[in-house]
Order: structure tokens, then C-alpha cells, then sequence
């Protein structure tokens, strides 16, 4: 037999509980083994459509755990973590970056320019006061934040190399966020307009499909999750064996 720690995110927690957990499985099992072994308590629909990681790297259910290892449970996620100087990522030109401070972007897009920069495009994600119809109060994020960290260099990379911009940095703040405050800043520097544009607007849709980041909206009259996109063909979890049959 062996035991590996079960992390639930997002709305995952309301399903499975705040805290991680401890399971059990004969050695060989596989993620869709767990999955199997997590619908014997929870409702096997809240594990379809999910992304699953080992040790903070997207797995599929196919994957064969080992003793120790950390699996976690991604819903859809929601975003536009720890200490930090300790989410930072330095990229060479640019960075990535959680924190739980306010992002100060005039700072950050000033950081961005150099002299051979013909654009700087910003995307500057905030916290508006209504939702679906409700009134806002307040969101709260939380993510995954080793496996967020590295998703967001591995994505500031990507564009750097496939758009052929200068520089990228990417800051997504965590904790608790009052209304207009910045919860994503990307800034994209480039020789031309173009590959800026489109750097930045495949950055936000990208991280908000792929980066371990959840909010959970406060209203005036209860919270609630945020529904997340669904991920991408191939991350997702398509199908969970139900052990009732049902």
C-alpha cells in the first residue's frame, strides 16, 4: 500500500473539506484510481471536469501515483501566493509574480520600457462592484502557488518566444480584494504595436484557462465560487467512475 496527500482548490473544498487529505492506495494506482476512491464520499459530478496535478505538474488519469506524492484537484479556474518574495519568478526580461500586496502598476509598466520599445501594452484586470446582476462586496483569491508560478513564467516564456516581444511581466495578487483594485497586471513590451497586442490578449485568456487560481465572490446577500472556463481539450477529467453505479 501506499499514501498520497489529496489537495482540493476552490470550490473543491466545499465537496472534500478545507484541509488536505491522506489516501490510501494499493501501489500501482492511478489518478483515475483516486478519483474512483474520492467518489466513494463525494458527489462523483464535482470531480468531472477537473484538472489533476502531481507534484504541482498537470497529470492525466492515466498517470500511476507513487508513495508521498501530492495530487492536486483544479477546478475550472477563476483567476483574472505564500510569501511574496517567494512567488516571485524572474524571467531575464520581465517576471512573474504573486503577491498579496496592492500591484502598483504605473511602477511596473515604468519598469517595462526600454529604449528600443516601440509599445507597451497593459492589461490591468479590477475588481468591479456587481457580478451576474448581484452587488459585489469583495473577492478573494487563492491558488495553487507553486504550480501557478511555474505556469505563469512557463506562459511569459512562451509569449516572449512566439510573439517575438521583448519583454513580459505578469503580477497576480492573492487574498482579499476590495472593489478597484488590480487582481491581474500583464505588460507587454515590444518593438512594434502588433506582436504587443497580441501577446497580451493571448496572455490573459491563456492564464485565466490554465494558471491554478480561484476567486470566491462576496455579495451582498451570500458568496459563491466563480465558475471558472473549462480547460483546455486534454486537461480536463472527461469521466469519473462512479462506485454507486449511479
Amino acid at each position: 500500500m501506499m499514501r498520497v496527500r489529496v489537495l482540493p482548490f476552490g470550490v473543491m473544498k466545499d465537496w472534500l473539506g478545507e484541509s488536505p487529505a491522506t489516501v490510501e492506495l494499493p501501489a500501482g494506482a492511478t489518478v483515475a484510481d483516486l478519483l474512483a476512491r474520492l467518489g466513494e464520499t463525494a458527489a462523483v459530478r464535482a470531480l468531472r471536469g477537473i484538472a489533476v496535478s502531481v507534484n504541482a505538474e498537470f497529470a492525466t488519469t492515466a498517470h500511476i501515483l507513487r508513495e508521498g506524492d501530492e495530487v492536486g484537484l483544479l477546478p475550472p479556474v477563476s483567476g483574472g501566493a505564500g510569501r511574496t518574495d517567494a512567488s516571485e519568478v524572474a524571467l531575464g526580461v520581465g517576471r512573474a509574480l504573486l503577491t498579496r500586496e496592492p500591484i502598483d502598476a504605473e511602477s511596473l509598466v515604468a519598469a517595462a520600457k526600454e529604449g528600443e520599445d516601440g509599445a507597451v501594452v497593459v492589461f490591468d484586470g479590477i475588481v468591479r462592484n456587481n457580478s451576474r446582476g448581484r452587488k459585489t462586496l469583495y473577492l478573494d483569491y487563492e491558488a495553487y502557488e507553486e504550480m501557478a508560478a511555474k505556469t505563469m513564467e512557463e506562459l511569459a516564456r512562451e509569449a516572449r518566444s512566439r510573439m517575438g516581444v521583448r519583454s513580459v511581466t505578469i503580477v497576480h495578487r492573492l487574498g482579499r480584494l476590495e472593489i478597484g483594485e488590480t487582481s491581474v497586471l500583464i505588460v507587454v513590451a515590444s518593438a512594434h504595436r502588433a506582436e504587443a497586442f497580441e501577446a497580451c490578449r493571448w496572455l490573459i485568456d491563456t492564464l485565466k484557462k490554465t494558471v491554478p487560481i480561484w476567486k470566491k465572490e462576496t455579495f451582498a446577500d451570500g458568496s459563491v465560487w466563480a465558475a471558472g472556463e473549462p480547460f483546455p481539450t486534454g486537461m480536463a477529467v472527461d469521466a469519473v467512475e462512479d462506485p454507486h453505479g449511479a
